[in-house]
């Protein structure tokens, strides 16, 4: 008789990075930022109604996937009018684009709806995302962005960005949308 085979256990998913996590990730690579905190903010307009004076260029960031699957994280000013479909060209996608959902935003890039983030790519460990950096934002410095929960913003040099986007292992592409 055949003894039963007892499978391994999987180990743990490893949890997503936190924004202290983050902070100290930005320490090691010697990056400097500003910290402001402020209720959460969930769309464009509401930040636009908080941030007050703050300086710099305000970003959004779009979670995108195509059809075959492929994932893209685009970011951009926060007035800057994109269209999908001619977004598509740019990114090379396969067929149509459209938002990823919050479990897929959740499972890749740790963070939920309302928190999209350069910054997020701390956790793109399988490097599964495509990185998409608008031109005319990097002319803009600082830049502000949510560091993993929109209940913050921090803000950086575009150099200290594009650092920490490699850092993460990422090459983004530089466009102009």
């Amino acid at each position: 008789m055949d003894s039963p085979t007892t499978l391994p256990t999987p180990p743990p998913a490893t949890p997503p990075a936190t924004p202290d996590d983050l902070f100290a990730r930005l320490r090691d690579l010697g990056i400097a930022w500003t910290l402001h905190e402020h209720p959460p903010l969930f769309t464009v307009e509401d930040s636009k109604k908080l941030r007050g004076d703050l300086a710099g260029g305000h970003c959004k960031n779009l979670f995108l996937r195509d059809k075959k699957r492929n994932l893209y994280l685009v970011v951009t000013l926060e007035d800057r009018p994109i269209d999908l479909k001619a977004l598509r060209a740019v990114l090379g996608g396969a067929g149509n684009l459209s938002f990823a959902n919050a479990e897929l935003l959740m499972a890749t890039l740790g963070v939920a709806p309302g928190a999209v983030t350069p910054f997020a790519l701390i956790n793109d460990r399988e490097r599964r995302v495509s990185v998409f950096l608008d031109k005319q934002m990097l002319g803009f410095d600082p830049l502000n962005y949510h560091p993993l929960s929109n209940a913050m913003t921090i803000a950086v040099s575009p150099a200290d960005l594009l650092r920490f986007v490699a850092d993460c292992g990422h090459a983004p592409r530089i466009v102009d949308l």
